[in-house]
This record gives structure tokens, sequence and C-alpha cells, in this order.
């Protein structure tokens, strides 16, 4: 057994799989870039069976859970394309080794880095629901120590519930070495949104599901729009002072302004898709969220033997604005009937707001031995504050100092097979209360979660891998109470297995696949009223998606893709007298690589829902947001 290599020492010196510079936008392929089915988003592409809000059933965005460049980070809003160059979603295997894992799974974000040539992409997009937009992202060199990223987005989005929204983004990075080992880059995003009509929420009478709307079609109050301002401002740093040690710090702001908000509730809706249309108007509102990290890792080699250790501070201080609506009957309304209602003079009450703040001290260790296994484990206490001001009542404040921790092994049985176990334990956010609650937009108490997995890593064949494990969560469960607020009325067990293939199955086939099996079940809280069914709401028994990219023989450049995506039934009401029906999709593309005067271009072309199955989406118990039918994408992408 020889030493390790400088190139894996770099890398879990860092805890995290090192950042490149952004690669040029016509190279964009989440197929051919994924490392495995688990979840992945380049540029415009998202592949895998989970996302930034659901891993393993569970919504690790809405837990606390996402990084950039490995750095914790507590975003009010998404941070933008303009920067982002991709996002992985880390479960398992694909976490091990990585410094204070999370029950409910890790977003991991990188940033599209300036490069050290100067050079820029353009990407024109648009859709057969009339969306349209232009992309422009580049880098600059000042010097051999500085460069500069930027990139705007300007377009129109249209949705799958007729609605649609003018849009613009504008983003600078810039990557700034004044001496060696030493980086710094600071970053800079705004997004507005405006024009943004509230889409409508179907809430049935009885326990069936609503009749499905006209394709596309926008029949409510024209007044009724959404708009926001959000940015996302931050630095990260690093010093490196020799070989075995390096400082990182992260410092982020993140401000979602809600400016205009409204909820457009179709209640007691019957079967034949008539309704009582209930608009409710929400004054300003603004989210801030400071959060950050400092994290000083130190390495040791002995040999084939390598030990890092982490010391981390993470802290956050997030304040929240919610409540103090007013809401109008628009009286009678069928489903497809234009709503044409002037808008009434919304008297707004007082605002509701909470504060958290949260400081968690934790040291981690990774260990590696070559060809033998490896070997990690944290340990952290988090210091949670959160202090909550309702209209009339004195403030409210609630506190937690937990113990969290986690644990990962891995034993190498080959140089192609990988067994590996884990625990762990996090303290998480629950996400807010859906649009149909009396506490409408209120933040969720923090919650302690817990979660074991194990599985097997098998290198088949060349570059082709297979991971599969089973998985055990446990979570407090949220449902309706007798005054329709939403709050905890149970916990959550969700006990399954999940499984990815991907690779390179010949010279011109890749296929990213994955799928997972869940047995979720609900055990109810001895206090919590009303009937409560065995299954939590929204998550379906299994999903499957297949994903296959396949270079044409026929015409260089040109190249044919195919998705398939299969899940069972989904319970949508807290009894589960009510589910969604199991749903299969089919999607079709290409795309064709050529020059465009001497460019580098990509022309990408898709068909999503050959088969045409509108399906609902479940926005809270009992209560649905219309899904999309067949539709067309493209974009053109050049690299000036």
């Amino acid at each position: 057994m020889g030493r390790l290599s400088s190139a894996t020492l770099t890398l879990l010196l860092a805890g995290i799989a090192s950042p490149a510079p952004a690669q040029d936008r016509a190279d964009d392929n989440a197929v051919t870039q994924a490392e495995d089915g688990f979840g992945f988003s380049v540029g415009r592409e998202t592949i895998g069976i989970y996302t930034s809000s659901n891993a393993r059933g569970f919504s690790p965005t809405a837990a606390g859970n996402v990084r950039i460049d490995g750095m914790y980070f507590d975003p009010a809003i998404a941070l933008s394309s303009i920067i982002n160059d991709s996002t992985s979603i880390k479960v398992g295997l694909s976490a091990q080794g990585y410094p204070f894992a999370a029950p409910s799974g890790i977003v991991d974000q990188l940033l599209r880095r300036p490069g050290d040539k100067a050079a820029a992409s353009i990407v024109l997009n648009a859709d057969s629901y009339s969306s349209y937009g232009l992309e422009v992202d580049g880098s600059l060199p000042v010097s051999k120590r500085l460069s500069v990223g930027y990139g705007a987005i300007v377009g129109r989005t249209a949705f799958p519930d007729g609605t649609d929204n003018f849009n613009h983004s504008q983003g600078l990075i810039v990557r700034w070495r004044p001496a060696p080992g030493v980086e710094i880059m600071p970053f800079w995003t705004l997004t507005n949104d405006y024009n943004d009509e509230a889409g409508p929420f179907y809430v049935p009478a009885g326990k069936y599901l609503p009749p499905k709307p006209p394709a596309h079609s926008f029949d409510g109050p024209q007044w009724a729009d959404f708009r926001y301002t959000g940015t996302n401002q931050g630095l990260l740093a690093s010093y490196a002072p020799g070989k075995t040690w390096l400082l990182r710090v992260g410092a982020f702001r993140s401000v979602f302004d809600q400016k205009k908000s409204y909820a457009n509730l179709l209640v007691d809706l019957q079967p034949d898709g008539t309704a009582d249309r209930l608009l409710i108007a929400d004054p300003r509102a603004k989210n801030v969220s400071l959060s950050g990290e400092v994290r000083l890792t130190h390495s040791i080699v002995d040999g084939p033997r390598l030990h890092v250790v982490h010391l981390s501070l993470r802290e956050r201080d997030a304040r929240h604005q919610f409540g103090g609506s007013d809401e109008v009957d628009l009286g009678p309304a069928r489903i497809g009937v234009e709503e044409d209602s002037p808008k009434p003079n919304f008297v707004f009450g007082a605002s509701s707001r909470d504060r958290i703040r949260q400081a968690t001290l934790g040291v981690a260790y990774d260990g590696r031995w070559r060809d033998i296994g490896e070997i990690s484990f944290g340990l952290s206490r988090a210091d949670y504050r959160k202090t909550s001001w309702l209209p009339g009542v004195a403030a409210i404040v609630s506190r937690s100092r937990p113990w969290l921790y986690n644990g990962t092994a891995a034993a190498y049985l080959s140089k192609s097979v990988s067994l590996y176990a884990g625990y762990a334990r996090g303290l998480e956010e629950s996400g807010v209360a859906p649009p149909n609650a009396a506490n409408r937009n209120q933040p969720l108490n923090a919650i302690l979660t817990e979660q074991k997995d194990a599985g097997v890593r098998w290198t088949v064949t060349g570059n082709v891998k297979l991971i599969a494990g089973v998985f055990d969560l446990r979570k407090p469960y949220f449902g309706f109470d007798a005054a329709n607020r939403y709050t905890q009325v149970g916990t959550t067990r969700s006990q399954g297995a999940e499984v990815s293939v991907s690779g390179n199955l010949t010279r011109t086939l890749n296929v990213v696949a994955g799928g997972y099996f869940l047995r979720a079940r609900v055990e109810r809280d001895p206090t919590a009223l009303g009937t409560i069914g065995a299954r939590p709401v929204g998550l379906p028994g299994h999903l499957v998606n297949l994903n296959l990219n396949w270079k044409t023989p026929v015409l260089d450049g040109l190249s044919l893709d195919t998705t398939l995506l299969q899940r069972g039934k989904v319970p949508s009401t807290t009894d589960n007298l009510v589910s969604l029906p199991a749903r299969a999709q089919l999607n079709l593309g290409g795309r064709y690589r050529f020059k465009l005067i001497n460019r580098d271009a990509t022309l990408r072309i898709q068909v999503t829902n050959i088969f045409d199955n509108r399906p609902f989406n479940v926005a809270g118990p009992g209560i649905y947001g219309a899904g999309a039918g067949r539709y067309f994408t493209g974009y053109l992408a050049v690299d000036v």
C-alpha cells in the first residue's frame, strides 16, 4: 500500500468535492455529468429521484440542509442559476465523509467560478406555453489573480395552470487570489418577479379529487398578482497556510421581499366544477436570513492512512413576517369560467414576526485507510432560540440545546465493492403552514430528526456504478387540528430502499437511473384530533426514474435522450381516504452540437409528458394544484 495521493488529500482536506471553474453552457448535459441517480441539476436540466424539496420523503431545504461549496447556507430565497453551476442531492453513500451529514440529506450547490480566460455564453429558450427568455453569462479576467463572473436573465415564464410572469435576474461573482493559498470570492444576485397571477388551489368539499381544469387556462382575477424581489449576497474565503491546514469561511445574506401575495382558493369544490372562490391577500412581508460557517480543517497523513479533523462553527439569524391577511369571498365560481370581479379594498391586520438565532459548534473526523475502508463521525452542540411576536400576545420564546451527532463507516471488500452504514441525528426546520391553513405561511417549530442507513456500492464495469441501500428516518408529522391550524399531529417513520445506476453502458450510451421504494407510516399523537391515516400525505410508495442519452452514428454531434418516470399513488388527505393515482411520464428529446460562426453551440429540443397525462400536485392535506400536460421546450446555447 502506497501513500495517499495529493489529489485525495486536497479533496478530503476541503471536505467537499473541489469546485471547478464554470464550464461552457453548450456542454450542459445532466445525464452525462451526474455522478448518480439520486438528484442532479446543471443549467436548465434536472434529473434524479430526489430534489431540493424532497429526499427520502422529506425536504432538505425546509430542514435547513443547504450548502454553498460545502459551507452552511440558510436561504430565504433559492440561489440563482446565474451563479449556481450545479446542484447535487447528497444521501447515503454519496454523503459519505461529508462533514456534519444531516438526516434529511444535503443540497450541495457549487458556484459558477470565474475562469482565468475570457469567455461568455448566450442561451435563448422558449416553450409551447409561450415562455421565452435570454441568458447571458461569462468570465472576465482582470489580472492573473483577479477575475469577474457576470450573468443576467430576462424573460417570461408561463406555468401549467395558465398563469405567467415577467422576471429578470442579474448577478456578479469575483474570484481573487491575492497570495498563494488564499482565495476570496464575494458574490451578489438580484431577482425580480412581477405580474405573476395567483394560480388556483382546489379544495374539494368531499372525499374526491378535483375535476380536471382546462389545460393551461387561468380563470382567476387578473388583479391578484404576486410580486417579489429576492437577493443573495455572500462571501467565500479560504486560506491554506500549509499542505495540511485549511481555513474556510462562508458568510451569506439572503432576502425574500414579498411585495404582493394572494392565495386563490376554490373551496367547497363539487364534482361538477362549481365552487366558492376565496381570495386571501397578504400584506408586504420580508424574510431575511444571515447565515454562515467558519471551518478549520487539519489533515494527518500516515502512509496509506489519512486522518482529517474539522472544527466548525455555524450560525444563523433568520427573521420572518407572516399573518395580517385579509380575505374576500368572491362568491360562486366554476372551473374554467373567468372571474371578473373588481379588486376590493383589502384591510390588513397586524403582522406576526419571529426570529430564529442558532449557533452550532461541532467537530468532525474523517479517516480513510487505502484499500481497507473509511470511518467518519461528527459531534455538535446546537444553541437554538426562537422568539415569536403575535398580535396582542407577549413574546413567546422557545429554546433548545440538543447534542447532534452522526457517524458512518465503509468497508472495501474489493476494488469494486464497498459496504457502508450510517446514523445521523439533527435539529431541523419543518417548513411553513400551507395556504389553506388558519396559520398560513407561519414557520413551524424546529424538530429533532434521526436517520439510519446502510448499503453497497459496486463498480460493475468501467465507470458504471451501482449504489443500493436501505434507510429508516423518523420525523414529527404535521396536519390540521380542530381549529384548522397546521400543527404536529404525530410522528412519521419512513423505511425504504433506494438504488442508483449511472455511467457509460457503451461508448455512445449513457444511463442515469434511480428508484426508491418507501414504507412510510404515521404514529398518531394521543392528543391529536380527527381521523389520521396510517400513511403521510404527499409521499408515494415508490418512484422510478430512468434517463438515457445516446450519441447517434447518424450525424456527428447529434444525441437523443429519453426520461421515463413512474410513481405510485400518493395519499392526499390526512385521513388517507383520497389519493392521487399512480402515474407514468415519458419525455423524449435530443440535442445537436455544432459550430455557429465558428463558436460551439448546442440546440436542445424536448417533449415533456408525451402522453399528456395531466396530474394534480398535493399542496397540503386536501388541497391541490394543477400539474403540466404535454409541452415542448427548447434552447440554443452558444459559447462566444
